[in-house]
């Protein structure tokens, strides 16, 4: 069976694919890998851009490792192949919510954590950041369960599953809540001037900048008593399947064929974008649906570099003549403490650059690439870029940590592939 993951640039074959349904049958396929000298990894919806799940030993996958372990008022247990979407609507129906997730839902809850999503926040960070409780099998079998105050807590949030194979996280939570949405048109130029305030005065704002134009759509959601005012099914519709997805595709398809159009089709694009307001629940207004193929960089720079960042892909856009449909997104977090998160130790924003998937780009990339780590940008570890572990020891000051205890928790390396190889070393 080959893997292909859901941007269809990444593919392998394992040896063996297993489905487990419990924490013993991980611990038991950890074992025969070992004993048998195969490497073993579980794999979750294949929604990174890197090859960071794949493997040629024994593959798991986590379909029936799902659903809710236990909860109470602010925890629950959800076990690691449990799609995100899923865990949403269980949440919603025990009147429960996440403070905070990113736009993508299809992702396992898992697969998520250890490859770092993250939302946009002001004061709320990405999933690791509601982490507080592990549970994964270490290389030798055992399985380890970690809270704060544990060196592996820290390290293992965002671990890449380089350090054990995560079965179940427990998250913090809080009682359901509804968000103000706002969506609305600036020029990127008063964006770029008025960043600090943008971001003080909205505990969640994302902004996508169309190229070739100066238009962006910004996006803002805010905490509301209420009461809820969500789009009519026909507005939501419209927007999220017809416009954003159909007609979306339909235009990347078009430019494919005739790229010279592009910069004419985003000014129409830019032309028809319009002011909304609604109030729901938190985890609709969150999310989006996202049905046009794309490939996808994203890289962490510095809050106060954002401006910088954005001034300069702007202009390398334009001096190079690339053609791009797709627009930049721009998302903000305030600094974690889990050690390869993208936002540790400062508070971070985050540049997302994508391509269509049948046209790539890696000019587009590369140039956007120069400029992200002359700002100490850290790659997204599940999307595309270049790095290794001789430049991102640069840039995560527990990078030599992380390794270390890597070198102890698994020193026969049961749990790399390639990828973990050069991001790692």
């Amino acid at each position: 069976m080959t893997f292909v993951n859901w941007a269809r640039n990444q593919s392998g074959t394992p040896a063996e694919v297993r489905v487990p349904s419990s924490v013993e049958d991980v611990a038991r396929a950890v074992q025969d890998a070992a004993a048998s000298g195969r490497r073993v990894r579980m794999v979750g919806t294949g929604h990174s851009f890197t090859g960071a799940a794949l493997t040629d030993g024994i593959m798991l996958r986590p379909g029936a490792l799902t659903g809710i372990r236990s909860r109470d008022d602010d925890r629950v247990t959800v076990l690691a192949g449990t799609p995100l979407r899923v865990l949403n609507e269980q949440l919603a129906g025990h009147g429960l919510a996440l403070a905070n997730m990113g736009d993508i839902t299809e992702q396992t809850v898992a697969g998520a954590i250890q490859t770092g999503t993250h939302g946009t926040g002001r004061d709320s960070g990405g999933l690791a950041d509601q982490v507080v409780e592990l549970e994964l099998v270490l290389a030798d079998g055992s399985v380890a369960t970690v809270s704060p105050g544990q060196e592996l807590f820290d390290a293992a949030r965002v671990g890449l599953g380089a350090l054990g194979v995560l079965t179940a996280v427990t998250l913090r939570v809080e009682p359901a809540f509804l968000l103000h949405n706002r969506r609305r048109r600036l020029p990127l130029g008063d964006i770029v001037g008025s960043l600090d305030e943008l971001t003080s005065a909205n505990e969640h704002l994302d902004f996508f900048w169309l190229p070739h134009t100066e238009a962006c759509l910004v996006k803002t959601n805010n905490r509301s008593p209420g009461p809820a005012r969500p789009p009519a099914a026909f507005r939501r519709w419209l927007d999220t399947v017809f416009l954003e997805n159909t007609v979306f595709g339909a235009a990347c398809a078009l430019g494919a064929r005739l790229p010279g159009l592009i910069p004419r089709i985003n000014t129409l694009s830019a032309a028809a974008l319009g002011e909304s307001e609604s109030v729901d629940v938190s985890y609709r207004a969150f999310t989006a649906r996202r049905d046009v193929r794309f490939l996808e960089m994203e890289y962490a720079v510095p809050r106060e570099c954002l401006a910088q960042a954005l001034r300069e892909t702007r202009d390398l856009v334009e001096r190079m003549d690339w053609k791009i449909t797709f627009p930049v997104e721009v998302r903000v977090t305030p600094p974690s403490d889990a050690w390869l998160s993208t936002a540790y130790g400062r508070p971070s924003a985050y540049v997302a650059c994508h391509v269509y998937r049948p046209t790539p780009n890696p000019e587009y990339f590369e140039g956007v690439e120069e400029i992200m780590t002359r700002l100490d940008g850290r790659p997204h570890w599940g999307k595309l870029h270049t790095r290794d572990a001789a430049y991102l020891g640069k840039v995560y000051p527990r990078f030599a940590d992380f390794v270390a205890l890597r070198d102890r928790l698994d020193p026969d390396r049961l749990f790399t592939n390639a990828y973990l190889d050069t991001v790692l070393g």
